[in-house]
């Protein structure tokens, strides 16, 4: 019988503290939900299964073989029949084997069909969550959501649930041929199971301690290493001549690594010793019981070959029989991987598409905040009475200081959030009326951070519109100021932008935004300080641009630059919450208050350092 050196004494077969403290509760609701997914492909589920039996019946038939062998070289059979007994068993294993392989690739087929469904699922899921959600979430989870967690289904379908089943149809198929060729041996060999098992199980309990102190240490001296000997890190330990004490706590860390590793490796040639001499004792319980048996004629029938077959049967007891004994670990982690993914799916979505949603015309239409309130965190509100409607067609601008709430203010006209109070009214309606998807396309924003995805020019500004033709785009592009630099391009409208547009400088992406909206023909426009990323000369170039866009479209403004604001119908001062104050340029600096106070410390100066860099590039070029 050959020992169980290949099992692994990692985490597998015991709970970490963590996964305890976790353990999905088991409810019918769960198992249903998941048996959901399972379902549509039950008819290959039926084929596994019947796979796995016939597996695992054809599987003995070597053993048994082996035995009748061994009877036939006793009573001086044929070579013939020898022959004929080595070829029945070879058979027995190629057929095994062959249905083990197809078993396989119905099982991996059903797995990867699970995983396309449950991620279309997530992915649609995810793109109709609610702005918020990206903004609070990390981005690392939500890709290990769709990715690992969903992914690992696939072990959860060809591993755990198929190893069940698989071991399961193993030790009936053993324990029903043990028992009709001998229930005698059979007994001693299934006495002798706990002797291997326990002993396994405890062992490996500690060594997976160990390990785990181990990989806590290894965690340790890895964060060391990556702090003290980056570039950043390095520099601070030179400059704060530290180098003796980091390499004292790395000697350290690094003498605890050692010695943990040591004593684990003490602890599994101890263990391997014992194992040895069980593995090596429990075919000689078989043979002395099955000796003893004949020579006492306490079993007339008893032969030779049955004791031999009967070692190789109860050898293929021992795994499956392990493995069964941690099925409890499996399960619960394979219930708390469909629990995280269920967790995901049952995120709650407050910001939905009504049913029969409004389409109205919007062409020229009001845009009212009525009362609005809004608060990321119930305990502090951001906005607390939003009260200004912008007239059909104008322009207006809004100001204040960092933090103010400005970019919320505008957030909530395509619904990116909801208002907690008060309403957001086009035309007279309100925006959780609207068609959401009819919403989001009358209005264009442009951004202060402008993001492009990593493909070619033509195909970021495709994305605006699909049907727009090459004339559509140069027009667009034209207007943004953009078209000759992209014609000086090597690959023209088809240049790469690179990931998130890093191959375009500050100005060329915000003008390739520009042109996105330009090319979607929004009724409602919103900037949200658009020309941010501009410098003087590109702002001046577009400034004509973004005019022609607003003209005829209810255009808010988020603007620093004061060439900006005083384009505006009217400036809006948002302050604690409200809008302090309304007007225009000279109204608001006669007020003497919040604006006059912006003027000063922000608009102002930008404005004389935009007249003397205006100076500056003049005197150059003379």
């Amino acid at each position: 019988m050959s020992p169980p050196n290949g099992r692994s004494f990692g985490p597998r077969g015991f709970l970490t503290d963590e996964e305890k403290k976790s353990r999905p509760k088991v409810s019918g609701a769960l198992i249903r939900r998941i048996l959901s997914y399972l379902r549509p492909y039950w008819f290959q589920f039926v084929l596994v299964f019947i796979a796995i039996l016939l597996s695992a019946v054809i599987g003995l038939r070597p053993s048994i073989i082996t035995g009748q062998i061994a009877d036939e070289i006793q009573a001086g059979g044929s070579m013939a029949k020898l022959v004929r007994l080595l070829l029945y068993a070879f058979l027995a294993l190629a057929a095994s084997q062959i249905i083990g392989v197809l078993e396989s690739y119905i099982n991996a087929w059903i797995s990867q069909k699970i995983i396309f469904d449950m991620k279309n699922q997530m992915y649609d899921h995810l793109q109709h969550m609610p702005h918020a959600f990206f903004t609070s979430e990390k981005q690392g989870d939500i890709i290990t959501r769709m990715n690992t967690d969903i992914s690992g289904v696939s072990s959860v379908i060809s591993g755990t649930l198929s190893s069940i089943v698989s071991n399961l149809a193993v030790v009936v198929t053993t324990l029903v041929a043990l028992f009709t060729m001998s229930w005698r041996l059979a007994l001693v060999g299934i006495v002798v199971i706990p002797l291997l098992i326990l002993p396994t199980r405890r062992v490996g309990k500690t060594r997976w301690k160990i390990l785990s102190d181990s990989q806590a240490k290894n965690d340790e001296i890895n964060q060391l290493v990556n702090e003290t000997l980056s570039v950043s890190g390095s520099l601070l330990v030179k400059l704060f001549t530290r180098e003796q004490r980091e390499y004292e706590r790395f000697v350290t860390v690094n003498g605890e690594v050692t010695d943990l590793q040591l004593k684990e490796q003490r602890s599994g040639k101890w263990f391997r010793v014992v194992m040895g001499m069980f593995t090596q004792l429990a075919p000689l319980l078989i043979y002395f019981a099955g000796g003893y048996f004949i020579i006492a004629q306490a079993d007339t029938t008893l032969k030779v070959g049955t004791i031999i077959a009967m070692v190789a049967l109860v050898n293929r007891l021992y795994r499956p029989v392990e493995s069964l004994l941690n099925i409890h670990v499996d399960f619960t982690r394979s219930l708390a991987l469909f629990t995280r993914i269920f967790d995901y799916f049952d995120l709650p979505n407050p910001i939905r598409s009504p049913e029969n949603g409004k389409k109205p015309d919007v062409t020229d239409a009001d845009v009212a905040y009525d009362h609005v309130a809004f608060s990321y965190d119930p305990e502090k509100p951001l906005l607390t009475d939003i009260h200004f409607t912008v007239p059909g067609g104008k322009m207006y601008a809004i100001v204040g200081a960092s933090g103010s709430g400005k970019s919320t203010v505008v957030n909530l006209i395509p619904r990116l959030y909801d208002v907690t109070s008060g309403a957001v009214r086009i035309g007279g309606v309100d925006v959780r009326d609207f068609d959401l998807t009819y919403l989001r396309q009358q209005i264009g924003v442009v951004t202060q951070e402008t993001y492009l995805f990593n493909g070619t020019i033509r195909e970021n500004l495709l994305y605006a519109n699909e049907s727009a033709t090459q004339s559509d785009l140069e027009r667009a592009c034209t207007i943004a100021n953009l078209h000759d630099f992209i014609a000086a391009q090597p690959d023209g409208y088809d240049t790469v932008v690179g990931n998130r547009g890093l191959k375009l400088s500050g100005g060329e992406k915000q003008r390739l935004s520009i042109a996105r909206v330009i090319l979607k023909d929004p009724k409602i426009l919103i900037l949200d300080e658009a020309t941010s990323a501009l410098d003087s000369i590109s702002e001046n170039a577009i400034q004509d641009a973004l005019e022609v866009l607003m003209e005829g479209r209810t255009s808010i403004v988020i603007a620093h630059r004061l060439s900006t604001i005083l384009k505006a119908d009217r400036i809006l001062v948002v302050r604690d919450g409200v809008i302090a104050e309304e007007g225009t340029h000279e109204e608001l600096l006669a007020l003497g208050g919040t604006y006059r106070e912006l003027y000063e410390t922000q608009f102002r100066k930008v404005l004389e350092y935009e007249t003397e860099h205006e100076k500056h590039g003049e005197h150059t070029e003379t």
